[in-house]
């Protein structure tokens, strides 16, 4: 899944006083239940959510997820035929949960990104019938990332063509080695990078100034690889956008084209790994790490709130943990 969703910053009434839902089940005119789905709207309920969430600077990334997450279960909602009251939807989103495990084999932590985002979209519409619904925990596996050689085998992969070609699709290379370079040197998130105008970006002294999560700002690093490359970038871009990467309609970049050709120059580069924006983003704490840089520099570096989540992010490589270990033990 995406990477660290803003899964706390709604805070709802746990008060079940003040649920307006209190009074179910609803009778029609004929005596007969209405469903749930016809006493509350549904649709209008998402949409005035997803408005919060923008209104409250979540991510694009983040509402697109909440957006697809909510309306999966909506969508499996209309298919079920008794849902009059609480105990009828609570035994529906158990059904759900059980197809999702069943039928679409999902992660343990997709099941937990569901039931947080169904409970907090529910509660924002003051319905309480996840309420005793506890989220299950979620698995912490450590993020991959790539060795030093790796990574500047990915980010010189097309250096060839960039030699032999000075046309724009020479330039869109360079581009795309510029992105790279960004992506690990400055360890950016890649919501982040295609947001970057040429006014965030300080030459004198190697920083950039990043809106990050929760409208945060923060300062990161370049380095003169990085610096050189984007004067070189900005000599032959041929827009005047205030974004740094444009596409050829002269629009920001997506991170969607930046996944793709990732993966191409992954290809490109024989590295067999299944390589994403967010990787070299670790693959940037985890190197900063094995040479010694401090714990809480990478975590302001990252924009992380929490040191724990730096932790995670900036495993080393068992390779290097031994060399350490033998090293100490001799």
């Amino acid at each position: 899944m995406a990477e660290h969703f803003q899964l706390n910053q709604i805070k709802t009434s746990k008060k079940w006083f003040s649920s307006p839902n209190s009074e179910l089940p609803i009778y029609d005119e004929n005596g007969e239940m209405k469903s749930i789905l016809e006493v509350y709207d549904f649709r209008d309920m998402i949409e005035d959510y997803l408005i919060e969430l923008e209104i409250r600077n979540y991510s694009q990334n983040t509402i697109r997820t909440y957006r697809s997450v909510i309306k999966n279960f909506y969508e499996f909602l209309q298919k079920e035929e008794d849902l009059y009251d609480e105990l009828r939807f609570l035994r529906s989103f158990k059904k759900y949960i059980q197809h999702l495990k069943r039928d679409k084999n999902v992660s343990q932590n997709y099941i937990y990104l569901v039931t947080v985002v169904s409970k907090k979209f529910l509660e924002f519409n003051r319905l309480y019938f996840l309420y005793e619904v506890k989220a299950p925990k979620r698995t912490k596996s450590l993020p991959k990332s790539l060795n030093e050689d790796e990574v500047q085998n990915l980010i010189n992969a097309f250096d060839y063509e960039l030699e032999e070609d000075n046309s724009s699709r020479g330039n869109v290379k360079l581009r795309n080695k510029l992105i790279l370079t960004l992506l690990y040197s400055s360890g950016l998130r890649v919501s982040e990078l295609v947001s970057l105008i040429i006014e965030d970006f300080d030459f004198k002294d190697r920083t950039i100034r990043i809106r990050g999560k929760g409208e945060k700002d923060r300062l990161v690093l370049f380095d003169n690889n990085a610096k050189e490359l984007i004067e070189e970038y900005l000599i032959v871009k041929d827009t005047d956008s205030d974004y740094l990467f444009t596409n050829k309609d002269n629009n920001p970049i997506t991170t969607r084209y930046i996944q793709l050709m990732i993966k191409d120059y992954a290809k490109e580069a024989k590295i067999n790994k299944n390589v994403t924006p967010h990787i070299l983003r670790h693959s940037f704490a985890t190197h900063l790490l094995k040479n010694g840089v401090d714990i809480r520099a990478i975590q302001q570096l990252l924009g992380h709130a929490s040191l724990s989540t730096t932790q995670i992010y900036t495993s080393v490589d068992m390779e290097t943990l031994k060399f350490v270990y033998d090293k100490a033990r001799m």
